[in-house]
């Protein structure tokens, strides 16, 4: 009797095993890896984000690489300033280069409080050549509604130079945009009461039907009761007071810990400009064959001048002389079973010889002929 129910264990044991190994080969197959991610990694809190901020200064201080006199803006900017300050000039007789327009870019990070410091990025807006060595100049940062969030003064840093003349010069990198760590300080309060939130919506970063159930059956299971409900593929809204929870701070920490089962297809990226494609290492393929050929034809064209024999009264004439050369190579191919990886498939195409820009156009074709099981983005 013991070993009866042995074996009998032993024989549900292996059936199990060989069940989940089924289930994990057609995972595979279908081209979808699953990840246990937190709730934190995969989603974002509506209404907690960062808000641009721009603003529009001077930089002075340059040695002469400043925008030049026909850069009217930079000029009228610089008596502005002037007359601000008790000093009246006209603009048309101001000839500084030590002076640069410029734009001045921040992110204002959620829960933002008066005297917190930003890092702000200064780019240049006219023909100056350089902005090493100068100085930002008080400067007013706005959001889109108009109002000003925060000011900016300081010392340029630069990733990069130019040295020489118009005639000799150097330059590495981009001496024209600088950083100011900590230059700016926020002047009004732009964060929100999350005491005042009936309802917390926690939205994916990759908008998924089955991620957002997983997530709304994970909340719901955690509080033991129906509090959060998933609205649609990105959306998924947890009612605050029926969480019972009395520190939103605290229900927000403990849902972004909670750990989901994600399924994320398989993707490849394809830049057709620069010719780079980036595959992940779960994409497979269909059993497919490919066949590539290339044609070349060169046409070259070599000027000719005839000259007359002597005393022949006759006139030099140009003409041009025409020659078409065809290459043809044969057409070669190669062959991918079922579950191929991108490693089979990279060797296979660097085989008969195919460059990147050919690699899209057969990764397009192998796409439309349905042989690969990854979702295709063209960038």
């Amino acid at each position: 009797m013991i070993r009866s129910a042995r074996r009998r264990s032993s024989y549900i044991l292996a059936i199990a095993t060989a069940m989940l190994l089924a289930m994990l080969a057609a995972r595979v197959a279908n081209g979808q890896q699953e990840h246990r991610l937190t709730v934190r990694d995969i989603t974002s809190i509506e209404g907690v984000r960062e808000n641009q901020l721009v603003g529009y200064g001077i930089v002075t201080g340059l040695r002469g690489t400043g925008d030049s006199q026909q850069t009217f803006f930079t000029v009228q900017t610089l008596a502005n300033t002037l007359q601000r300050m008790g000093v009246q000039i006209t603009p048309a007789v101001v000839t500084v280069k030590n002076v640069a327009a410029v734009f001045v870019t921040a992110s204002l990070p959620p829960f933002s409080r008066p005297g917190m410091d930003l890092d702000v990025t200064v780019s240049s807006v006219g023909d100056a050549k350089s902005l090493s060595g100068g100085v930002l100049l008080l400067t007013a940062l706005r959001a889109a509604d108009g109002k000003v969030y925060a000011v900016a003064q300081g010392s340029l840093v630069l990733g990069g130079y130019t040295e020489g003349n118009s005639k000799n010069s150097k330059t590495v990198n981009h001496p024209t945009t600088g950083r100011i760590s900590n230059g700016a300080t926020v002047e009004r309060d732009a964060s929100i009461d999350l005491t005042k939130l009936p309802k917390l919506s926690f939205l994916l970063l990759n908008p998924d039907f089955t991620t957002a159930r997983n997530v709304e059956t994970s909340i719901n299971k955690e509080f033991g009761k129906p509090v959060a409900r998933a609205i649609d593929s990105r959306r998924v809204e947890v009612n605050v007071a029926d969480t019972g929870d009395g520190s939103v701070p605290d229900l927000i920490s403990r849902v972004q810990s909670m750990k989901i089962d994600v399924e994320e297809p398989a993707h490849v990226v394809v830049n057709e400009r620069t010719g780079t494609i980036v595959m992940g290492g779960d994409v497979r393929l269909q059993p497919v064959s490919v066949i590539h050929g290339s044609l070349t034809i060169d046409v070259e064209t070599t000027p000719i001048i005839s000259q007359p024999a002597p005393f022949s009264n006759g006139t030099t004439t140009a003409t041009t002389q025409t020659k078409l050369n065809v290459t043809d190579t044969p057409a070669q191919s190669i062959q991918l079973k079922a579950g191929a990886s991108v490693e089979e498939l990279i060797k296979g195409l660097h085989a008969i010889g195919a460059t990147s820009h050919d690699i899209i156009a057969i990764l397009q074709a192998i796409k439309a002929a349905g042989g690969l099981d990854a979702n295709l983005e063209v960038i």
